[in-house]
């Protein structure tokens, strides 16, 4: 039997396990990559395994989160980051190069191979053909230092694509409507592939939307094969010689299929809270828009913007509605400016960012109170975008560019003709703002702002774990409720006492206070726990403050991983009633957990004190990771192996 194209990278890079569905496998990392909110602790803990240089065939650093310098933290972060780049034989891509993904899609990605980052949309790389996968810091520290990544061998669910996109519908409509298919849980485990006679009619940056927005699908990742179209995209950024051509067999198969015609699918939209609420444009068009934000990793390529700037061009936007957009790169930036769509976009009233992630992460541009934002990101949680009255849509530039016209929320197609925009023959291309590791890298002195704080660290596993049901929380509870984001919050990313004082501060602002009166506890949540961003963060905070165990109905993937690796237990109710059964308040005794651990049961048992009753808990950990939760976290058990 052949093997599809995620199967074929999986074998090519296979380095423990074998590859049967649902058992853990290691595979290894030819390419890293960290954004500035992730870079700066994954840094501290590469250093923290004394290994000299990074192991992979490359490693870049990106700063695209932290921009809005409001004080000396971001700043100092940012010189922190490019002298342990210089000195580890890290690239170091500036302040106002771009986005890390588009950036990563536009000069680094290779068909083929594997690319492990320290940010949940690192699967936009599935875009060119890569197995992209986005993981905790501290999982991209290991990979760094020559160290494997672990993961369960995914399902491999085949999303045939037959057909060709309509005038005024796009990538991002694909992807919204796969989730509205598929939910923001219907990935966990998989790995989307995408085949069929409609894929060749799709370009990479389309491609890239898809597989960077698949994050929101809970995947472990998305991938495209590598074709003639990813050809013609690498020999434009004058990188020919990366193209691979790779496709799945004739005769492979894929654990599950679903089937979608580009030729049928119409301007879709995703409605508050959640990027699978989905709807179609004209079923609630009508609606007031305040604002409207273009770019972010999802769309900011060329294509994108130069649509919405022909769409906009010698018109003006809605008196009442404010629109700010977000070039994805440098390269596209620059682009835009010598074609003069730039002008065309200021002309009409469009307010230009820098080249970042800006308002997607809550880092300035939070709309009005109560307002309607219609953005082209890929989340729309509530409170992310800063204002938490505000209700965020998601859609395609498209969609955006007439709800800046109109003002209100419209079908792009009652705009009349389609601009057309092909792919450039040649992308402009200057890299004089990504920097070299050094030649001599003893020469060099890693800068160490005072706002960097010692990584905090947590003992071996003791034999009980016991306390106080600090926070019970529901279904879909993402790792912006846990460790928000934001201009106010970001800058701390270094200092883990001081950013630990806003762990779950959106749903209880007490959470910090009574966890370090009561020496720490547990925390009860529903389904999806810790879906959205791979901060690690929301492990790593709570960790300091003391929380032994998460029993939770089910997990996300990346946060499930996160709490491993900062030895906090991830548990799974085995009766979901008992969920009911557990307050806010109640004590849970677990009085040989450690014992139970090592004789390698995966049912446990937790006593309600209060309540007096007994409930049993499982995990799928497996023995490594039982391991590294006996050790206290990952660190602590790298540091074991490698001495």
């Amino acid at each position: 039997m052949g093997m599809n194209v995620t199967q074929k990278i999986i074998s090519e890079h296979l380095y423990a396990g074998e590859m049967r569905q649902g058992e853990e496998i290691a595979i290894i990392i030819d390419q890293t990559l960290t954004q500035d909110a992730t870079g700066t602790m994954s840094y501290l803990q590469f250093e923290a395994m004394a290994v000299p240089k990074v192991r992979t065939k490359l490693s870049v650093s990106y700063v695209d989160h932290n921009t809005l310098q409001t004080g000396f933290e971001n700043a100092d972060d940012h010189r922190y980051l490019q002298t342990v780049a210089a000195k580890h034989g890290i690239y170091f891509s500036r302040p106002g190069n771009g986005i890390c993904h588009q950036v990563n899609l536009e000069r680094f990605g290779v068909p083929g191979r594997t690319l492990l980052g320290s940010d949940s949309h690192t699967p936009t790389g599935g875009g060119i053909g890569m197995l992209s996968i986005g993981a905790g810091g501290l999982d991209v520290a290991v990979a760094m230092a020559g160290g494997p990544f672990y993961l369960t061998m995914p399902k491999v669910v085949g999303v045939k694509l037959t057909g060709k996109l309509s005038p005024w519908v796009s990538g991002k409509d694909v992807i919204l409507e796969l989730l509205r298919i598929m939910s923001v849980k219907g990935g966990v485990g998989k790995v989307i592939e995408y085949f069929g006679p409609g894929v060749e009619t799709l370009t990479v940056t389309e491609r890239a939307t898809i597989t960077n927005m698949g994050a929101e699908l809970g995947a472990t990742t998305s991938v495209f094969p590598s074709d003639e179209i990813t050809r013609a995209y690498l020999e434009a950024q004058d990188r020919g010689n990366d193209y691979r051509e790779l496709v799945a067999d004739a005769d492979a198969e894929y654990d599950e299929i679903i089937e979608i015609n580009l030729s049928e699918l119409e301007p879709l939209i995703a409605q508050p809270h959640s990027p699978d609420n989905v709807v179609k444009v004209k079923e609630i068009s009508g609606l007031t828009v305040n604002q409207v934000a273009i770019g972010s990793c999802t769309n900011s390529s060329y294509t994108d913007l130069m649509r919405v700037a022909e769409t906009l061009k010698g018109k003006q936007v809605h008196p009442d509605t404010s629109v700010v957009l977000s070039p994805g790169s440098k390269q596209v930036f620059e682009m835009l400016a010598r074609n003069g769509a730039l002008a065309d976009l200021i002309a009409s009233g469009v307010r230009i960012l820098e080249s970042a992630c800006g308002p997607c992460i809550g880092m300035g541009q939070s709309p009005e109170t109560n307002a309607i934002s219609i953005r082209t990101f890929n989340r729309n949680f509530e409170g992310r975008s800063g204002t938490a009255s505000a209700k965020v849509y998601l859609s395609s530039p498209e969609v955006a560019a007439a709800a800046a016209l109109t003002g209100k929320l419209t079908d792009p197609r009652e705009l009349g003709e389609f601009p057309v925009v092909e792919m450039p023959e040649k992308f402009l291309i200057d890299d004089s703002m990504i920097i070299a590791p050094a030649n001599d890298p003893v020469t060099v002195t890693v800068t160490r702002g005072p706002n960097i704080q010692p990584l905090p660290l947590r003992e071996d596993m003791p034999e009980e774990l016991n306390g106080e049901t600090l926070l019970k929380v529901e279904d879909n509870i993402t790792t912006d409720h846990i460790m928000p984001a934001g201009a106010k919050v970001l800058p701390l990313r270094s200092n883990i006492p001081a950013i630990s004082k806003y762990v779950f501060a959106a749903i209880d602002p007490t959470f910090h206070d009574r966890a370090k009166e009561a020496g720490g506890g547990f925390v009860v949540g529903g389904h999806n726990y810790g879906q959205g961003s791979s901060r690690e963060h929301a492990a790593l905070a709570p960790m300091y403050l003391g929380v032994k165990a998460v029993i939770a109905k089910s997990f996300a993937r990346i946060h499930r991983a996160n709490l491993v690796n900062f030895g906090i237990l991830p548990l799974v109710f085995v009766d979901e009633a008992d969920y009911d059964r557990v307050d806010q308040g109640d004590i849970l005794d677990m009085p040989v957990v450690r014992e139970e651990l090592q004789a390698g049961k995966d049912e446990l048992t937790v006593k309600n004190v209060n309540k007096d009753v007994i409930f049993s808990v499982k995990h799928d950990l497996s023995p490594r990771q039982i391991e590294i939760i006996l050790a206290g976290g990952q660190l602590n058990y790298t540091k074991k192996q490698m001495q």
